[in-house]
């Protein structure tokens, strides 16, 4: 039997078993699903991938007709009891800096021609000889360098923190990423991680070894052999329990789950939300929740 996981699901599993036994064994479907950075994220990611669709097809948006999509998407989307923790901003302060951080970036990187090959590639790796176990995931955007001969994983960040480099270099999802993209174009093939942090208009950019992406593959097997055999699943408090969906029922926090309620399959879901009509952006954050 074939087990795909994500990296969402094994970082869930890493930062919180509790979290992860919440969500993805229990499947409780919290009463908040999303916060308000969370919503922020998609709807930038989903302007971005609109954006480089339009230059695929040779038609660059004007900065104005990306931000009108944006506040398209940020309406469509929004739900009244979408989690703000930070009590001193509003939703519009959230949309402001959407609009911001698009604007900032339409202006650095038109007219758009950095040889973008793929927009949210979905992307399967085997992490064992037999196949039994694979990461699934999706790239924002991939693009070919003809300059450098570098194939580029780029990743958007919308958090309003930025990272330290030794948390970029033990980041693991791009590098995962990398593994597919070497055994799509070649193992001795050059690939850069990019990510670009757009509350701060910075990229860091990041490359692994061969050596480094073949123990990325074994280590990541051995955490899903853990998760696989692990039968209690503690809460470990940290600041991200304030934008965690799961709080009002975490014991950590002296609450308990109520009556579980059994998630929709992903059947129900088609039916119920025309998932196939979903973009990739959307069937990728419903895939999160409900693989």
């Amino acid at each position: 039997m074939v087990k795909t996981y994500s990296y969402s699901r094994i970082t869930t599993f890493e930062k919180c078993p509790m979290k992860f036994k919440f969500r993805y064994i229990d499947e409780i479907i919290p009463e908040i699903e999303k916060s308000i950075e969370a919503h922020l994220g998609k709807t930038v990611h989903s302007t971005l991938e609109w954006l480089y669709r339009k230059v695929k097809f040779n038609k660059v948006p004007s900065i104005d007709e990306a931000i009108v999509y944006y506040a398209g998407e940020w309406e469509r989307d929004f739900a009244p009891n979408t989690l703000i923790v930070n009590k001193s901003l509003k939703a519009h302060d959230y949309f402001n800096k959407g609009v911001q951080f698009l604007s900032i970036y339409y202006i650095q990187h038109q007219p758009f021609n950095d040889n973008t090959i793929e927009i949210e590639k979905r992307i399967l790796i085997e992490l064992d000889e037999a196949g039994e176990y694979k990461i699934q995931g999706f790239i924002d955007r991939l693009s070919y360098n003809l300059q450098t001969g570098e194939y580029e994983i780029h990743d958007y960040k919308t958090s309003n923190s930025l990272p330290t480099l030794d948390k970029i270099d033990t980041d693991k999802q791009l590098a995962l990423y990398s593994i597919a993209i070497k055994e799509a174009y070649g193992r001795d093939k050059d690939v850069k991680m990019v990510w670009h942090f757009l509350a701060y208009n910075q990229r860091i950019y990041r490359k692994k070894s061969n050596e480094e992406l073949d123990n990325l593959r074994k280590e990541t097997l051995e955490i899903i052999k853990k998760i696989e055999s692990t039968k209690e699943f503690p809460p470990i408090k940290s600041p991200l329990c304030n934008w965690c969906e799961y709080k009002s029922i975490c014991p950590a926090w002296g609450n308990s789950p109520g009556k579980k309620e059994k998630q929709k399959t992903l059947e129900q879901i088609e039916k119920e939300t025309k998932f196939g009509d979903l973009n990739p952006i959307e069937k990728r954050e419903m895939l999160e929740i409900f693989d």
